[in-house]
């Protein structure tokens, strides 16, 4: 299980054509695309404990990084708990659950987990002045480095691979394993060996067409980027809080580090899969490559992940199986490949998924017990509230949730992480095949209430009509208010009514 954190579907089996991805091209060349996958959060502690224990936000009340579920909604089973109770050694490498209290400053462990989790030594430089300028070392956002320079002469993503793969090489199959590998990049800051840049040269990064805010967009929707307004060189713009935009320049060597981290990053997934194949293990091991949630890359003028945009929530989600054929991988330096390398995805599937979908896939891909669906109203240690990837013969998911939560209808410094006890407005959002539909409603944080009346904003996209980059809110429209009552009705109803036999 690999999961990267912070990576929108920028790669090139996504069919994002600059994109320099070969390793993980690969990986797709050989496994099924899902193409329409949605987070429930677009924060990493929300996502992640979201997708590992099979619930949504709203049912393990976890909306910041700043309480353990098992105290605040209950002793969950979480995704490799379920593994390791049925008989596989369990192993976090990396980011898989967002480390401090999210998972009680032990990644969770014993209970998801038998053997203690690796952190990489250099990611306590994170938020150091490491990043080299003609005014020495700051800490930016846009970081590219020579690697033998750095403390410690690494970087977190690299120590991850080279733990990954040592495991791989010594491992004795006792018993079947669980792996999880989570990468770092291309999370900020946009830190990585600077010769990635070269795949990116800054005159060939593409323009956005729509890197202002949106004249119709809620108060509550816009998302004011702190974690970039904290770095360096973001201050050193003198940007007017919350609007002002980033100017063009610099926008373009944010968006070309983030898709030099991005190939950085797909260096270090190839070689974890070819430790993989190398040791034998690729004939009858599931795959499944992810991202924890997307991030805006200026569109709209935002930034970062913290809303309910498409840019945001949408993140790719790669599946292989052996009984599909055997998994043949061969490493590729993208550095060393002057002709960037295409693949075709074995299969691609447009049907709409989320990450609550991840957890009874896996548990059904390796025919473990099924889990059964949460029933409303109930305390269950073992369900989900997702449905299994391999089981949509039966049944049709026709929407996907995500939501997020506001502290106040203006913008403030808090916006884009507010803490539980300040959250008065909530975002509910619905994803259909041919539309995005946002309710801001108001939010009680005591009671985890909903007060569906008290409505501070709406948005509705049309996707089928060309609006795929959800520029144009046409929640104020005469002509939107049937469709804009029948999802309304759907977001209130919630996931249990996005199902229908076929």
């Amino acid at each position: 299980m690999i999961i990267i954190d912070d990576l929108r579907p920028a790669l090139g089996a996504f069919n994002t054509s600059y994109m320099n991805t070969p390793n993980i091209d690969q990986l797709a060349s050989q496994s099924t695309l899902y193409n329409r996958t949605y987070a429930q959060q677009a924060l990493c502690g929300p996502s992640r404990t979201s997708f590992l224990t099979g619930r949504r936000p709203d049912s393990i009340k976890l909306y910041d990084v700043h309480s353990y579920w098992r105290r605040a909604a209950g002793n969950f089973t979480t995704l490799p708990q379920y593994f390791k109770e049925k008989g596989y050694h369990t192993l976090s490498i990396g980011k898989i659950f967002h480390p401090g209290i999210v998972s009680n400053h032990s990644d969770d462990c014993p209970y998801s987990w038998s053997e203690k989790p690796y952190h990489p030594p250099t990611l306590k430089y994170r938020m150091s002045k490491v990043c080299p300028t003609k005014w020495g070392k700051r800490m930016n956002i846009v970081c590219p480095v020579d690697v033998e320079s750095q403390p410690g002469k690494s970087l977190p993503d690299i120590e991850i691979a080279d733990y990954s793969v040592r495991f791989l090489n010594n491992y004795k199959k006792e018993k079947p394993f669980f792996m999880a590998v989570g990468f770092h990049k291309p999370h900020i800051p946009l830190k990585f060996p600077k010769e990635y840049l070269d795949l990116y040269p800054f005159y060939r990064i593409p323009k956005l067409k729509d890197a202002t805010k949106p004249e119709k967009l809620p108060l509550p929707a816009w998302n004011p980027w702190n974690d970039l307004r904290l770095r360096d060189d973001i201050q050193q713009l003198n940007l007017t809080f919350p609007f002002e935009e980033i100017p063009l320049n610099y926008r373009q060597k944010i968006r070309q580090s983030y898709f030099a981290s991005t190939s950085y990053m797909d260096s270090q997934v190839g070689r974890v899969l070819s430790a993989l194949t190398e040791n034998g293990f690729a004939e009858n091991t599931v795959i499944l490559f992810m991202s924890d949630h997307g991030w805006s890359l200026g569109e709209h003028g935002e930034w970062s992940k913290f809303s309910n945009f498409e840019v945001s929530t949408r993140v790719p989600l790669l599946l292989h199986l052996p009984s599909e054929g055997s998994f043949k991988f061969n490493f590729v330096d993208a550095l060393k490949t002057p002709n960037r390398l295409t693949y075709t995805p074995k299969r691609v599937s447009n049907e709409l998924v989320e990450l609550v979908d991840v957890f009874p896939t896996l548990v059904d891909v390796v025919g473990l017990e099924p889990l059964r669906r949460c029933r409303e109203g109930h305390f269950e240690k073992v369900c989900t509230e997702g449905l299994s990837l391999l089981k949509r013969q039966t049944m049709n998911k026709i929407a996907a949730f995500s939501q997020y939560p506001r502290p106040s209808i203006y913008p403030r410094f808090d916006s884009d992480q507010p803490k539980l006890r300040y959250i008065r407005i909530m975002g509910y959002s619905v994803r259909t095949a041919k539309y995005r539909y946002t309710e801001w409603v108001g939010f009680n944080p005591l009671s985890f209430k909903v007060d569906w009346t008290r409505v501070y904003g709406r948005e509705l996209y049309i996707h089928s009509n060309n609006d795929d980059s959800e520029d144009c809110n046409k929640a104020y429209d005469e002509e939107s208010e049937l469709i804009m009552l029948q999802l309304s009705n759907l977001l209130k109803c919630g996931y249990r009514c996005s199902i229908r036999p076929y």
